[in-house]
């Protein structure tokens, strides 16, 4: 295995490992084992496991990111409506990753909220250039994904038969918001 296979290899176990448990309580021999090396040969791809976690991250932003991702031959509103579908979807699917990668545990390192960071900025872009919002808005958009990540961890948290709106309605309401924010004029 080429060593950006072991690094892939290896960064796939930590994902599915982070949900169970804190980085703290994370068994680096586990890892090794689940993967079939040393411990010493994980601490030759990592050299700490901080290290480790964080590229553990860093690799979940960018799964987010590209799951998220619109059909950008779609015109701007309906790139705006897929991205925030693809979002609660997203979280919907996975909360407790989610939950896990935005509030974070065990590692005090910046380094964990810079990344959930680019994911907002990468979605805050996408949504600006979607409906090209002037640069002056940017950080009413970058604001409404936080309300927009906030519904969807609420509505996610609900039994599917008991939410009080669609996925539908959701989004509809979520997109209303938007283009209510953006229409505010002090």
């Amino acid at each position: 295995m080429s060593a950006q296979d072991r690094r892939r290899q290896l960064v796939g176990i930590g994902l599915s490992k982070i949900v169970e448990k804190p980085i703290q309580d994370l068994s680096m021999d586990d890892i090794a084992a689940e993967a079939g090396i040393s411990r010493g040969l994980l601490f030759h791809y990592f050299p700490t496991k901080t290290d480790f976690y964080l590229d553990c991250i860093a690799a979940a932003g960018r799964r987010i990111l590209r799951n998220t991702a619109p059909d950008e031959t779609l015109d701007g509103a309906q790139q705006v409506e897929m991205v925030v579908r693809l979002m609660i979807e997203q979280i919907d699917r996975r909360r407790d990753f989610y939950l896990a990668l935005v509030h974070g545990h065990g590692v005090a390192d910046p380094r964990v909220s810079e990344v959930m960071e680019s994911v907002r900025d990468g979605s805050t872009d996408r949504v600006s250039a979607a409906i090209e919002v002037p640069g002056r808005q940017r950080d009413v958009v970058r604001a409404w994904w936080a309300y927009t990540e906030d519904r969807a961890l609420t509505w996610s948290a609900v039994p599917t038969g008991e939410r009080p709106v669609s996925l539908a309605e959701l989004v509809e309401e979520c997109v209303a918001a938007l283009h209510a924010l953006l229409g505010l004029r002090p």
